[in-house]
This record gives C-alpha cells, sequence and structure tokens, in this order.
C-alpha cells in the first residue's frame, strides 16, 4: 500500500490523525511523492533517529525531495546542487567544514551572554504592549519582533529593515506561492544579505557576519548565503513556537497557572512545547545514496525516506501518553531540533529566547487570555513552518 503524506488536522495542536494509524500498522511505509516518485516515509522516534543519524542517507538538495507541492527557487534549487554556502543542503565533508566554521559562533557560553540582552528585547516589547493596552495582536507584537532583534542583532543586520527580510521569508515559505513569487524573494533577500557582506568588509562590526568575513575563508557568496539561512531559521521557527506555544497553553489555563507560579521548571515547559507541537510538520527528507536495510525493507540507491517529525514525537514506545501535554514531562530526546550531523545549529539560542519569553509573558500579563474564539485563529497549514498566522490576546 502506498500513501501521500497526511496533512489534514482536526485540532490546531494535534498532527494529522493518520499518523498513529501509519506508525502502529507500517512504521516504514511507501510514500508517493508529489513528484510521482515512489520512496518512503518512517513515522516511530526510533527510525526517525536512524534515518537523520546515517551517512548513507543525503541532504544533499540535488537529490532531495518534498513530501507536499512546493514552488521551485531558481536561486536554491532542490534538483540541483546547493549554492556556495547553503550548508543544509550538503553532505560531509562540504557540509562538515561550513558547520565547523559556524558551531565556534553558537556555543552555549556565546549564547549565554546574550542572556541579559535578550531579557531587556522582551522586556521592552511587553512593556510597549502594556502601555498600548488591550487587545493585542501576539504574533506582531511580540513573538516575531522579539527573536528578530535578536538574531539581527547576533549577524550584524539592521533591524530597522525586518519589513523587507520578513516580507521576503514569509514568501519562500508559502507552500502556494508561485515559483516566481518565491525565486523573486530569495534574490531579493540574497542581494540584500550581498550588499551588507560588502559593507561589513569595509567597515567590520562586533557581530557575527563580521567574525566570519575577519576569518577569511568564505566568499561573499558563501557569506550572504550562511547569512540568508541564519536570519530566515532565526526568526521565523523561534516566532512560530512562542505564537503556537501561547495558544496552546491559553486552551490549558491549568498548565499556563503551573508556568506562572514556577511550580515546572521553564527549561522542561519549552522541551515539551517543541516535542508536542513540532512546528517543523512536514518533516525531513534524506535520499539514499546507496542501498540501505532498514527495518528489515531494502532501500535503494535514489529512494527518498521521509521523516514524519511530528509522528516521531508523538511515539507511544518513546514518551508516555505522548497525545498529552504534560508541562512535567521529561521530553529530553525530542526531535524537534531535528538529529545527527544536520541537527539545528542555532537550537540553544532558540532555547534561551523561548525560556526567556514564555515565563515573563505569563509572569506579567496573568490574565492573558484570547480576544477571539480559538476557531478563529489562522493557522499555518499554508506554510513550510507551522503556528498562527495571527494571534488576537487580551487580558
Amino acid at each position: 500500500m502506498t500513501r501521500t503524506y497526511p496533512q489534514h488536522r482536526t485540532n490546531p495542536f494535534d498532527p494529522p490523525p493518520e499518523f498513529a494509524d501509519v506508525r502502529a500498522d507500517e512504521p516504514l511505509s511507501r510514500l508517493t511523492y508529489p513528484d510521482g516518485h515512489l520512496g518512503w516515509m518512517v513515522t516511530t522516534h526510533a527510525l526517525a533517529k536512524a534515518v537523520l543519524a546515517e551517512p548513507r542517507f543525503s541532504s544533499r538538495l540535488d537529490v532531495r525531495r518534498s513530501v507536499v507541492r512546493r514552488p521551485k527557487v531558481a536561486d536554491i534549487a532542490v534538483g540541483g546542487p546547493a549554492r556556495p554556502g547553503f550548508f543544509i543542503g550538503m553532505d560531509p565533508p562540504e557540509h562538515t567544514r561550513y558547520r565547523k566554521l559556524l558551531t565556534g559562533q553558537f556555543t552555549v557560553r556565546r549564547m549565554n551572554q546574550l542572556v541579559p540582552r535578550i531579557e531587556q528585547i522582551v522586556r521592552e516589547h511587553l512593556d510597549a504592549m502594556a502601555h498600548a493596552g488591550p487587545p493585542a495582536e501576539l504574533v506582531h507584537d511580540f513573538a516575531l519582533p522579539v527573536p528578530s532583534l535578536v538574531i539581527c542583532e547576533l549577524l550584524g543586520v539592521p533591524y530597522a529593515d525586518r519589513e523587507e527580510f520578513q516580507r521576503d521569508s514569509a514568501i519562500m515559505l508559502r507552500l502556494d506561492a508561485t515559483d516566481e513569487e518565491a525565486s523573486a524573494a530569495v534574490r531579493s533577500l540574497l542581494t540584500y544579505l550581498g550588499e551588507l557582506v560588502r559593507r561589513k568588509q569595509a567597515e567590520p562590526g562586533e557581530d557575527l557576519l563580521s567574525g566570519l568575513i575577519a576569518g577569511g575563508e568564505l566568499t561573499e557568496d558563501e557569506l550572504a548565503t550562511i547569512a540568508f539561512l541564519l536570519l530566515v531559521a532565526g526568526h521565523e521557527t523561534t516566532a512560530n513556537m512562542l505564537a503556537l506555544g501561547t495558544f496552546v497553553l491559553l486552551q490549558r489555563p491549568g498548565q499556563a497557572a503551573a508556568l506562572r507560579a514556577g511550580s515546572v521548571p521553564v527549561e522542561g515547559v519549552v522541551e515539551e512545547l517543541l516535542r508536542y507541537l513540532t512546528i517543523i510538520h512536514q518533516g525531513l527528507v534524506r535520499t539514499a545514496v546507496e542501498d540501505v536495510e532498514l527495518a528489515g525493507q531494502l532501500i535503494r540507491a535514489g529512494e527518498s525516506v521521509a521523516v514524519a517529525l511530528p509522528a516521531a514525537n508523538r511515539d507511544p514506545d518513546r514518551f508516555e501518553d505522548p497525545d498529552s501535554l504534560d508541562l512535567a514531562r521529561d521530553a529530553g530526546g525530542h526531535l524537534g531540533f531535528g538529529h545527527g550531523v544536520h541537527q539545528c545549529l542555532g537550537q540553544q539560542l532558540a532555547r534561551i529566547e523561548m525560556r526567556l519569553a514564555y515565563a515573563e509573558l505569563f509572569r506579567r500579563f496573568p490574565g492573558l487570555r484570547l480576544a477571539v474564539a480559538p476557531e478563529e485563529v489562522p493557522l499555518r497549514t499554508d506554510m513550510g513552518i507551522y503556528g498562527v498566522h495571527r494571534l488576537p490576546v487580551s487580558w
């Protein structure tokens, strides 16, 4: 039996219910991709980790497929080689070279040094919300600007230009964007970042991008592409987790109260929300570069395997009562940041941002509540990263 990738949700916070049936019946199952390719899908936690850790499964763009229809992007094309610096579309040793250059910029120590500034950014945005008074639109007023400002300051991107890069990022992630719209957005962002690199070459600062330039190992094209990846990932993922996580907590007042009272550690709250919500809702895809045996099946060279992260993070063999949000749970080992050599580079920064933002938001506004009916909150089922488009709140 072959399937297509499940996409229909019955509520905002749970993955499509078909995942549970597939995971129970056939955890390694045949999947028909939108381009007609007959490949595979894994839905258990163990198989997901096995695929993501296996070097014979490639992340290269020239062999990558998508589980849903997406616009074809001319400048960063699936089906062609990755442009210089697009390390998430490469395998070792090319990937290793870029990753080593960047790992030193994202150490736990350096991320912890950012805590006072992130605390200040969070407080300032909550002050502005309080001053303006209810209602507020949490995505626009808090969830998006906080990580955007953090990643801009870290990279050295002028925050005043946020409307431009946030617009281009949103277009790129739209599943219904035309090829022309998506390609134009990518070109616009790469052009902007290329100009920024040249300005920093002439006048370096104390930021991450200036540090990479000073290292002298990267070309202008590589620097612009790396900045592109870090800028988009650095604000889109965290912004959607902040908004969607707030939405789910507002639907569970007892759990929100536990967070507010500090009766559950905020570190654990973040990990459980990452597991439970899994905003990389279309998972990750790897392609076999040689024959690989997996779960008793032969995956032939050239066949793609979709790693269904939402299903893996709800696997009852890994997490007890996985369909319940339990803020006291030890959710360690979830795959919200991926696994293996491509595990999210900025995960420690994201964790810090979420810990500070969730804790202070619910402390500052103990009466926080939705300003609309839950079914009126627009969901990002039409985007490459799941979340909500808007979250109207009051207090």
